[in-house]
């Protein structure tokens, strides 16, 4: 299932799980949902047939007065506590059940959460020159386990794709696990949900999960530095863009294979295969993506990318080159 745009996604979304390790803890909020209803109903039923009933006050001789009243408050206590221990052993339970795949994965992401973007990269233990490095979007192998190390270069956030796991924060100093796996090929939308700053609602990211073969092929175009897509830059155009990318944008961007090795932004080495720019802010096209590198402080306020001022020509350059990071 794929959002409708760049921001949103229809509630339905998050109300299903696509996962393993999503399904027990989707039931499990269902069930408290449903136990919560049952006690606000009962608890209201209980208040309005006191209020209509309203029974004079009884006799200091009476039975009541002498605490016969008293049943219903044992009775309720007792329900209450049966239904409270009902619960908590079904999250434990349910605990259990999320802690560990039933198989080891074969694949470890490691995802970083900046504010506010994801980095994400993929180590080939079989190939140490076969590294990926991405931004804000995660493939995986439709149908098996994958486990996820989450760390935080700067403040406390929180990795949640809904249909395919529960939440885990990413704290600074620390590293956390998590396991995620899709019953079937889709983009599965994610988000941080732990309130991080000003552009908190723009921390979003995307889990392709796809089948096997497809992973694979994704995985090795990745691997790939840009060199050789950059046989391709033959126009002065996009060469003048490969030279202003350097001057302006090398700082904090880096683009493996070139002499672009920027660690405080995504890696764009190969920007142009991702669906979606700035965190899952804007669709990536080249006309979103130079409004973008022009406008940044307006799409996502106090974010540590500035808007950078181009004439025509520079816009024009860059955009050429950026299209080659493909």
């Amino acid at each position: 299932m794929q959002p409708a745009d760049a921001h949103t996604a229809p509630l339905n979304y998050f109300l299903h799980a696509a996962g393993p390790a999503a399904a027990p803890t989707m039931r499990l909020g269902w069930g408290l949902a449903a136990l919560v209803v049952v006690v606000a109903i009962v608890v209201s039923v209980l208040l309005v047939g006191a209020i209509v009933r309203r029974r004079p006050p009884a006799q200091p001789d009476s039975v009541e007065a002498e605490g016969g009243g008293m049943r219903f408050v044992w009775i309720g206590t007792t329900l209450s506590s049966i239904a409270l221990f009902v619960a908590l052993f079904y999250v434990l339970a349910t605990l259990e059940s999320v802690a560990s795949p039933g198989t080891p994965p074969r694949l470890t992401i490691a995802v970083t959460a900046y504010d506010w973007w994801w980095k994400v990269e993929y180590d080939n233990p079989d190939d140490p020159t076969q590294r990926v490095v991405t931004a804000n979007e995660i493939h995986i192998p439709a149908g098996e386990p994958v486990r996820v190390e989450l760390r935080s270069a700067d403040v406390i956030h929180a990795f949640w794709v809904p249909q395919l796991a529960g939440k885990t924060q990413t704290i600074p100093g620390i590293v956390n696990e998590q396991w995620i796996e899709a019953d079937h090929p889709g983009v599965y939308r994610g988000q941080c949900s732990q309130f991080c700053g000003a552009q908190h609602a723009h921390m979003a990211f995307e889990v392709v999960a796809q089948p096997r073969s497809d992973f694979d092929a994704w995985y090795a175009q990745q691997a790939k530095p840009q060199p050789a897509a950059l046989a391709t830059v033959t126009t002065d155009t996009a060469a003048a863009g490969k030279k202003l990318f350097g001057e302006r944008c090398a700082g904090c961007h880096a683009i493996r294979g070139t002499d672009a090795t920027g660690a405080q932004g995504p890696d764009l080495t190969h920007l142009d295969s991702r669906r979606l720019i700035a965190a899952g802010t804007v669709v990536n096209t080249a006309a979103n993506q130079l409004d973008w590198i022009r406008h940044a402080q307006r799409i996502k306020p106090d974010t540590l990318m500035p808007s950078i001022d181009l004439n025509a020509s520079e816009a024009q350059a860059l955009s050429a080159y950026l299209q080659t990071l493909h």
